[in-house]
């Protein structure tokens, strides 16, 4: 007897806020008896984490082979904040009628944090869990994993509109003659692109050598690095990812093969006014309308602002933005209002889990499995090609 279910929900259906913005949720509760609490409490938290472990195996003085293995960890915090929703943790016992209860909570998050990430040994992750805190008896939590999105610009950085252009060139020797050389172009009209655009490339190849060619590959590649802080000593960005394209040309014989990669940038904005027109100058950020927008300017570290309660005849909380509702409104369309908007679309890679060390085996997570979800931008296509 007690709860029959607990729900949190968020005020956009895809569950997906840039750093600066703030989260406005419910947590809803159906009981189906009087439930005693001492009250009700929400932490939203961002932080990243790592782990693997390495085997290795060593003789000892007997000659036997023994293996052992080391875990490597590692941990960053981005914010943690936490308030009560009802009651306090000092208080008197608060009784909370049967039927349906809405609570709902308010968070701005920091102005400066990583993108959401899911990978094989790590995490960039963004949580929301409400407790509720029961005297002399286990808690009862739920908990949510939301979308946070870093901004990237790449109108901002001048470098980005620079065209990606590297050279190849190998001579192959036989019998202590060098051959005429294999010469690789490589071209392609920026450095910086977003999820969803098509980059393109152009390949010239000239092979005066009398080694044949048989295959040119082309990879667009994601370099995760991932690092710990123990057993060795603490470090920052335990989290890095890179881009880069290579380009390797396949040769016959015993000869090694032409290779070569250069680094581009993936960005949030797609770089815009590049055909025929000077560089955008981004307007002076507006302050939204009302407190229900999202913020465009960066707001002070992350801070619960006035939560409120609904009581079971009321159907929709204030904050609360039914599903169907449009996407998340990125800080730049105010700068841009002729770029069009992202399409989100969830990441391939899911949690494993959102538990934590120290969350309750009980604990309901809402949804059950977790993806982030990024903006991209197929309708936006690049510059052409460099003459």
């Amino acid at each position: 007897m007690g709860i029959k279910e607990a729900a949190i929900y968020l005020d956009n259906q895809w569950n997906t806020y840039y750093a600066g913005q703030t989260v406005n949720g419910r947590i809803e509760y159906v009981f189906d008896s009087p439930k005693k609490v001492r009250g009700i409490h929400v932490k939203f938290k961002g932080e990243a984490h790592t782990e693997w472990s390495e085997s290795k195996e060593e003789q000892d003085f007997e000659g036997k082979t023994q293996s052992s293995d080391t875990l490597h960890q590692g941990n960053e915090e981005y914010f943690q904040i936490s308030y009560y929703l009802l009651g306090s943790n000092t208080g008197n016992e608060i009784e909370i009628p049967p039927g349906r209860q809405v609570y709902n909570f308010t968070c701005a998050l920091p102005p400066v944090l990583p993108s959401s990430f899911e990978g094989q040994y790590g995490y960039v992750r963004y949580t929301v869990k409400v407790t509720l805190d029961r005297p002399w008896k286990f808690d009862q939590d739920t908990k949510m994993a939301f979308t946070v999105i870093n901004a990237l610009d790449l109108n901002l950085n001048p470098s980005y509109r620079e065209p990606i252009h590297f050279q190849m060139e190998k001579t192959f020797c036989c019998f202590c003659c060098a051959s005429p050389p294999l010469s690789v172009d490589v071209r392609a009209p920026v450095s910086g692109y977003c999820p969803g655009q098509v980059i393109p490339l152009a390949i010239d190849i000239e092979n005066k050598s009398n080694v044949q060619l048989h295959l040119v590959k082309i990879f667009l590649r994601k370099v995760v690095t991932y690092r710990a802080t123990t057993p060795t000593t603490a470090i920052k960005n335990i989290i890095d990812l890179d881009y880069d394209i290579k380009v390797e040309c396949a040769v016959s014989g015993m000869h090694l093969n032409l290779k070569d990669r250069k680094y581009i940038t993936i960005g949030t904005v797609p770089l815009v006014g590049m055909i025929g027109q000077a560089p955008p100058t981004p307007s002076a950020p507006i302050e939204p309308s009302s407190p229900s927008q999202p913020a465009v300017l960066p707001v002070a570290p992350g801070q619960p602002l006035q939560p409120g309660m609904v009581s079971g005849g009321d159907t929709m909380p204030g904050g609360w933005v039914a599903p169907g509702a449009p996407q998340p409104q990125a800080p730049y369309q105010t700068l841009y209002p002729t770029l069009t908007e992202p399409v989100y679309k969830e990441s391939p890679y899911t949690a494993r889990t959102i538990h934590d060390r120290g969350d309750s085996s009980h604990m309901i997570t809402s949804p059950a499995k977790f993806a982030p979800y990024y903006p991209t931008y197929a309708a936006i296509q690049p510059p052409p090609l460099p003459q």
